[in-house]
């Protein structure tokens, strides 16, 4: 699989493929164990999902406070989200090396550190670089996902890993609820990361106290060059796409990013395939297995990215002004979509049942469903109040079940040994879904603006909604055809 000699089938590497036969959660500790770990990688990942989203509002202070254009300050949000793209796969395989614990208490650690730095910012620089350091943390939910796997009993791993994966949607919508308050009082920035900075701290406490860690460590030493490649290549390929509405698609900056990322993308599986323990085993990409869990990776977390954008825009838009919208604050944003937060929390408890009756690839094609769904309701009818609290609580079902699913069908079928960077692997074409979501909705609406005005028109928005919905429905029938393809 990862094109090595055949005559390396001995030693470490065979032992790496047998440890394959391995069951999920053996060795496991007791069920009264498990139970702090989950609180401490809950607790944890909504402290990560809270930093993701609550800067999306501040966007427009942030121009007025530093005399900025959009284009400068918007690298507030695209630091953070290179430095996540980087980190994931770096701190996952690291994790599976060394210890996943070691690992999340490192990205828990930078989080702190970057939140106090741009709490004590004065300048767009320094927030952007506070930003990068925030941003490395996002690789604490697929390495909670492999310490699920690698400690909880089998029976009790994907509803494990739905309350983790669940805390994305619960942070995101409290990262827009603080910021909105926040907002409402002061101009200032400082405060929103102060807030963020305290919880991280929270967070990296109740781990450090309560969280166990008993995986399978594969040790040896780190593929250095492995790891250049693949951050430089991920580098280029987002810098590219969150950049392309901004510097234009047919830019040679654009396009010189998407040859580079291209050229550097062959050169690291040339290395990949030729070292002894590679960085990421092709086979966690492109995989039999792999592929159609990663391509549904990618087609969720375009619609779960579209939702902090384009719902975030069309609550604020005043029907006065623009003839649609619901004219709320950022406040409203959050409020709106506590509906999906207490959905998302009570289906991904419920998608351990489901998944055993169903299998997680059925169940994963159920959640993809409602969360196309979600999106087409709004397509179809948007314009009361109730038309949003459905969206946001047929969103949470659909979420709270399909991540849940995910997060199983990415590691169930990889050794112990990396069920680390398997996750960190799906986490990362996730984050990637979302890239695309981002520069697609947004070429959508500032080509369609409404007359009159320079804001995107209402058919804008109702086209990004069915293309948001056709692509997770697309999900929903990937994840049939896997279940088609490998039964059991």
């Amino acid at each position: 699989m990862t094109g090595a000699p055949a005559a390396r089938g001995t030693g470490v590497p065979a032992v790496r493929e047998a440890r394959a036969a391995v069951v999920p959660g053996a060795g496991a500790p007791a069920a009264r164990h498990t139970g702090p770990t989950l609180l401490a990688l809950s607790v944890a990942g909504m402290v990560v999902s809270v930093q993701q989203t609550l800067v999306l509002p501040l966007l427009p202070q942030l121009m007025a406070r530093f005399d900025a254009p959009i284009t400068d300050v918007t690298w507030v949000f695209t630091a953070s989200l290179l430095a996540g793209a980087v980190a994931t796969p770096l701190l996952t395989r690291f994790g599976d090396m060394y210890g996943k614990k070691r690992m999340i208490l490192l990205a828990l650690v930078l989080l702190l550190a970057g939140s106090a730095v741009c709490a004590v910012s004065g300048t767009l620089p320094v927030l952007i670089a506070g930003r990068a350091l925030q941003g490395v943390s996002v690789a604490m939910i697929p390495l909670a996902i492999g310490m699920i796997r690698d400690t909880f009993p089998p029976e009790r791993v994907t509803t494990a890993i739905g309350i983790v994966s669940a805390t994305m949607g619960v942070g995101g919508s409290a990262g827009m609820i603080v910021t909105g308050l926040i907002a409402a009082r002061t101009p200032s920035h400082h405060p929103v990361f102060w807030i963020a900075a305290a919880l991280a701290a929270a967070g990296l406490v109740l781990v450090a106290a309560t969280a166990r860690d008993v995986g399978v460590r594969a040790g040896g030493r780190p593929d250095l060059p492995g790891a250049a490649l693949l951050a430089c290549w991920l580098v280029c390929l987002l810098l590219a796409i969150s950049q392309g509405n901004a510097w234009g698609w047919a830019s040679a900056g654009v396009l010189g990013l998407f040859g580079a990322a291209a050229a550097l993308c062959a050169v690291w599986v040339a290395v990949e395939r030729r070292v002894r323990a590679p960085m990421v085993r092709l086979n966690l990409l492109v995989g039999a297995r792999s592929l159609s869990a990663n391509v549904v990776s990618a087609l969720l977390g375009f619609s779960m990215f579209a939702a902090f954008t384009l719902i975030a825009g069309f609550v604020q838009a005043r029907p006065e002004e623009v003839g649609y919208g619901l004219g709320g604050s950022v406040l409203d944003v959050g409020l709106y979509m506590l509906p999906s937060t207490v959905t998302m929390l009570v289906f991904s408890a419920m998608a351990g049942r489901i998944a055993a009756r169903l299998g997680p690839a059925h169940t994963l094609a159920i959640g993809s469903a409602f969360a196309g769904l979600c999106y087409a309701w709004l397509a179809v009818s948007n314009t009361h109040v109730y038309d949003m609290l459905a969206f946001s609580a047929i969103q949470g079902i659909g979420f709270g079940i399909a991540y849940a699913a995910l997060g199983t069908l990415a590691v169930r079928h990889v050794p112990m040994d990396q069920s680390g960077i398997a996750s960190g692997i799906n986490s990362l074409v996730r984050t990637t879904g979302g890239s695309v979501a981002g520069a697609v909705t947004a070429s959508i609406l500032a080509g369609r603006a409404a007359a009159g005005t320079g804001a995107p028109g209402l058919g804008a928005y109702e086209l990004c909604f069915w293309i948001v919905s056709a692509g997770a429905a697309l999900a929903a029938l990937i994840a049939v055809a896997h279940a088609l393809r490998h039964p059991g």
